[in-house]
């Protein structure tokens, strides 16, 4: 049987892990709003037609912000369509996803969503067609108190109070030649330095997020990002990064996308760091990962102008939430500079809750990594170090067992999230240093003997959590076994 090592030591830390980091994103895109979080009519729906069963299972994962509108939508998006009477709202072609949009739910139903939800709205404004002069109505509609046709525009429209947002994107994959009004990165950065000026005088309070690259496949990638950060180093408080992971070779380089995006990130990491000691600041600019995901790239823009149609709506396997899982163990483990990250999406589009029109609402399989870490993931990541078996990838040799080790000081706590790669059992030996005498609490492994098993409305626990055995010490160490293709959580305490 293989073995892994995996040590760690109380005084060595990576950081702390923001609340942001366990985010979502909501996108006016196939079934994710219409007859995913809002459906009229469904019988669990409320009076804003907002269905509660998705509310409960959006609970359980924790969420901390949600983004909206967009996504690809919010390049040709004009957020006047989607506020005041419903019926007086124009429908309209959503060039972006070949769809037909009816306005019905827009910025006043979001915001009143998010608060149901318990959960931060993060709004993003439009950098397509949209100019800097939109962007920062769009933030006086929603920030500012009274007093001016917009802020009492939303009062009129039933929302007295302003929404308080803190976190703006300036728009969507402006790097992207499918998106609308695409453009170079110096040209972005004068629009967006333009508005992100202009939303400020607005609102100084708030944090504003510029777009990054969109993926590492494009040419511009990574020279975008320089540019950008040095257009906007100094009205800016994140940069943003996206992209996808799917079997693109073979199900060695699937396994390894917690390494790709590994990489991803510390490239970003040293273009900041180069921007910022060329401008001679001390100021600190963070990474907002804020579309990730596992998506298999199909069925995307082949819609014929219809109404909220099925679209991107992959069912998930357990191989699939084994590298999800990883790749959360990733942005964990980045957590010094990742500090917001929002799965893409929440709902129906490659998502982790799945819902049927007029019926149930699911848990997917990669819904169960992400609740896992988002309830026990929130604390101080620890340097972890490993002596592991390996395999071969595109992005070089890569571990069979991604891991990450939080320590929960408030509760005592050190929690362990582990994927096995490996058609093998690993045993596996855990040294951590600093804490005095550890015991188990409590163990959680996801596998099974299909990895292509699915979870679906017909059989919607065919692929979920279950207790694990309880590790045992010896010589030292911890020690405790993970099955084949699996993913582990274990958490201990400490006195």
């Amino acid at each position: 049987m293989s073995k892994v090592k995996i040590f760690a030591d109380a005084s060595l830390s990576v950081g702390d892990v923001s609340p942001d980091l366990f985010s979502a994103f909501v996108e006016h895109l196939g079934r994710c709003v219409y007859t995913g979080i809002y459906e009229p009519g469904h019988p669990t729906a409320n009076t804003d037609s907002f269905r509660q069963d998705v509310l409960e299972l959006v609970n359980g994962l924790s969420v901390s912000m949600v983004r909206y509108p967009g996504g690809n939508f919010l390049s040709g998006y004009d957020w006047r369509d989607g506020i005041g009477r419903k019926e007086a709202r124009p429908a309209r072609l959503d060039l972006a996803w070949r769809t037909t949009e009816t306005n019905e739910f827009g910025t006043d139903e979001f915001v009143a969503w998010c608060r149901k939800a318990g959960v931060e709205p993060m709004m993003a404004v439009n950098m397509g067609t949209g100019s800097p002069l939109d962007a920062a109505h769009l933030l006086e509609y929603c920030n500012h108190p009274k007093g001016t046709h917009l802020s009492d525009l939303r009062r009129e429209n039933g929302s007295e109070a302003p929404y308080g947002i803190k976190t703006w994107c300036l728009g969507n994959e402006m790097d992207g030649p499918w998106q609308t009004c695409a453009m170079s990165a110096e040209d972005y950065g004068k629009k967006a330095l333009a508005a992100a000026r202009m939303m400020r005088g607005v609102d100084p309070s708030i944090k504003l997020v510029a777009c990054g690259s969109s993926t590492t496949d494009l040419p511009t990638y990574p020279e975008w990002d320089r540019i950008v950060l040095d257009a906007l180093f100094d009205e800016i408080d994140y940069l943003s990064m996206h992209d996808y992971y799917w079997p693109k070779n073979n199900i060695e380089d699937f396994f390894a996308s917690y390494r790709e995006m590994d990489g991803f990130i510390k490239t970003i990491k040293s273009i900041i760091e180069f921007v910022r000691v060329k401008h001679r600041s001390n100021k600190q600019i963070y990474i907002s990962f804020d579309e990730w995901n596992v998506w298999y790239q199909q069925n995307g823009n082949d819609a014929n102008w219809e109404t909220a149609p099925r679209k991107l709506e992959n069912i998930y396997s357990l191989k699939d939430a084994l590298v999800f899982s990883g790749l959360i163990n990733t942005l964990l483990n980045n957590c010094d500079r990742v500090k917001v990250a929002c799965l893409a999406q929440l709902v129906n589009v490659i998502a982790p809750i799945f819902t049927q029109p007029g019926g149930k609402a699911i848990k997917q399989t990669t819904y169960y990594p992400f609740e896992l870490a988002s309830r026990y993931g929130r604390g101080t990541v620890l340097q972890g170090f490993s002596e592991c078996p390996k395999f071969n990838s595109s992005f070089g040799e890569t571990d069979y067992v991604s891991s990450a080790i939080i320590h929960t000081r408030q509760d005592r706590g050190v929690t362990l999230f582990m994927t096995n790669y490996s058609d093998s059992a690993m045993d596996c030996g855990l040294t951590l240093n600093g804490f005095g005498e550890l015991s188990p609490v409590e163990s959680a492994v996801m596998t099974g003997v299909d990895i292509e098993a699915k979870n679906t409305i017909e059989a919607p626990d065919t692929v979920i959590p279950f207790g694990g055995e309880k590790p045992v010490f010896k010589n030292g160490s911890l020690l405790t076994q993970l099955p084949p293709f699996s993913y582990n959580m274990l958490r201990l305490a400490y006195k």
